[in-house]
């Protein structure tokens, strides 16, 4: 059975929750939205940050914490990002570090915006 939790992100109109919860499972996915709603398409530090700050939102509100996290999946536009995610990851995990795939895309769903991630964690 699936638990929606509510983050307190904004709504952006598109079909689907910021977290689930089920079988013992979290499951998330955020980019860099604003709490206005928009997306952020700013300097790739500005975005990542954001990115990870929606992803605390969203553990918090599920009674987690960054120490539950098994998995990230990182999509970014630009290879280049790469090592400044690293930077600001270490912001977010400690070591052990969850598993991560970074994958390098074309483009994202919103012209601008350089990072999107998927997250699955312990509930």
């Amino acid at each position: 059975m699936r638990t929606i939790i509510e983050t307190g992100l904004p709504d952006i109109g598109q079909p689907f929750s910021w977290a689930t919860k089920g079988g013992g499972m979290l499951f998330t996915a955020h980019g860099p939205v604003k709490q206005d709603g928009t997306i952020e398409t700013g300097p790739a530090e500005k975005q990542i940050t954001l990115t990870f700050d929606n992803l605390a939102k969203a553990l918090a509100a599920a009674n987690s914490h960054s120490g539950n996290v098994l998995q990230v999946i990182v999509y970014l536009t630009d290879v280049n990002d790469v090592k400044l995610l690293d930077s600001i990851y270490k912001n977010y995990f400690n070591h052990p570090y969850p598993n991560r795939s970074t994958v390098i895309v074309e483009k994202l769903v919103v012209p601008g915006m350089k990072i999107e991630i998927t997250v699955s964690a312990v509930a």
